[in-house]
């Protein structure tokens, strides 16, 4: 069913041009702060951690430095495992689980594992609680050569050098109630088709890559974010957001197609997760260890299927 519901930047079946992304963009608040929140914790973990400033956005006036956390002990013989959160702005638990994964497990992995973490790949979004960067591009959709997105072109030249080594990325979103009420609606605008509605699932979820099915791996972070909340049902055709459930709380997308970020290195396991942050049953703690579940379930897999090289 699709819907000419209105949206109130543009004109119904037009796409938006410059004059219309400007408007959009002037309606763009700050609601949080990407320094309060997520610079200074990164600034607690300089004494365990290495943290590298990986590029820095610019949308005049304002200005934001990307960073990303290294193990301190980065051994070549070591499986690599790479962790992004925040990719889009508004996905709350993706920035704060990865955070809160540093923070609270990282050091149990050094040694086994070198880590590379990008707790907040969207900072300018993040701060105004929303799913586009400034230019109103999605940087999850922009994980491609030429990207326009500067976030993706950003993260990309990060992970070039180990595109071939990373063994493992798992990428952490939310789905939420206003990708229905705000995302989609603006999303449609802008390209100037209709709008299409859909159904927002109730649990957590993850997407696999039809390119390199891992279900043993999928199924692994499954069963342990399932002690922590629950997961997402199929709906009454046998699908989340429109794709066909493929195990308990698992979908599939082409991910280097469609120019998602857990496609951006050639690892063997790769994951997005998907957590329900506006269910009456998870709170954001909840939500934030749900994240972090992933990522410990993630790493332990590839720790158990991927041999060390010396």
């Amino acid at each position: 069913m699709t819907t000419d519901a209105f949206y109130p930047i543009g004109i119904p079946g037009q796409p938006w041009g410059p004059a219309e992304v400007a408007e959009w963009r002037s309606r763009q608040t700050r609601q949080r702060s990407y320094e309060a929140d997520v610079l200074r914790a990164i600034d607690g973990l300089r004494s365990c951690f290495d943290v590298v400033e990986y590029g820095r956005l610019d949308y005049a006036p304002d200005s934001y430095p990307l960073f990303a956390i290294r193990s301190r002990d980065w051994n070549d013989a070591l499986p690599c495992a790479l962790v992004t959160g925040g990719v889009h702005g508004y996905e709350t638990s993706g920035v704060h689980g990865a955070l809160q994964f540093i923070e609270k497990h990282a050091a149990d992995y050094a040694g086994r594992a070198n880590l590379l973490v990008a707790p907040c790949v969207s900072p300018w979004a993040y701060e105004r609680i929303n799913r586009w960067n400034a230019d109103a591009i999605d940087p999850n959709r922009s994980f491609r050569d030429s990207s326009p997105a500067q976030e993706s072109a950003a993260l990309m030249r990060l992970v070039a050098p180990l595109r071939d080594r990373v063994g493992m990325h798992i990428d952490l979103h939310e789905t939420t109630d206003t990708d229905e009420s705000e995302f989609r609606p603006a999303l449609a605008a802008r390209d100037g088709v209709a709008y299409e509605p859909g159904e927002i699932p109730d649990g957590f979820y993850l997407v696999d890559d039809t390119e390199n099915r891992q279900p043993e791996f999928q199924r692994a972070v499954i069963e342990a974010v399932a002690k922590v909340t629950h997961i997402a049902p199929a709906d009454a055709h046998g699908q989340i957001i429109g794709s066909t459930v493929v195990s308990a709380g698992v979908i599939e997308y082409s991910l280097k197609k469609l120019g998602l970020c857990a496609g951006v290195t050639n690892a063997r396991y790769t994951t997005t997760t998907e957590v329900y942050p506006d269910s009456p049953r998870a709170t954001p703690e909840q939500c934030n260890d749900a994240q972090v579940a992933a990522v410990r379930a993630a790493i332990d897999f590839m720790l158990g299927h991927i041999q060390v090289t010396a």
